[in-house]
């Protein structure tokens, strides 16, 4: 398969967009670690501040791979602007898969920030479970 110059620009965007919303999730959670009272002892507490160091370090990586994904997508315009398809064909299929891999990690996150909000609706007295 013969891949143009404009093909990895088109995940340019979308590249973007997803640092922007990672970047979003690391300082909101920064935000919400800051407010921790060092103080606090807690089961509950300590089990929010392990979940959040897991989420914190997820983001990390998630960033990472996005970056990557990014700079492998500008590598492979390269290559195709210099007429090496094939080299920029598998650079770019380099950039899709860490493009995957961040946003299998983002889905990690979101999992494990359920598992916190459950940690955190284990101090309200009220049951949870539906009836249909």
């Amino acid at each position: 398969m013969i891949i143009s110059l404009t093909t990895p620009a088109m995940l340019f965007p979308a590249v973007s967009l997803l640092l922007l919303a990672y970047t979003n999730r690391f300082v909101t959670l920064a935000s919400i670690i800051r407010n921790f009272d060092p103080e606090s002892d807690s089961e509950n507490t300590q089990a929010q501040i392990a979940n959040l160091r897991r989420r914190i370090y997820l983001i990390r990586r998630m960033q990472e791979a996005g970056v990557i994904s990014f700079c492998l997508c500008v590598v492979s315009m390269l290559a195709l602007y210099w007429q090496y398809e094939t080299v920029g064909g598998y650079i770019f299929a380099g950039s899709l898969a860490c493009l995957l891999y961040s946003l299998f990690l983002s889905v990690r996150e979101i999992n494990i920030s359920c598992d916190a909000l459950d940690v955190h609706l284990k101090n309200f007295k009220v049951d949870f479970k539906h009836k249909r």
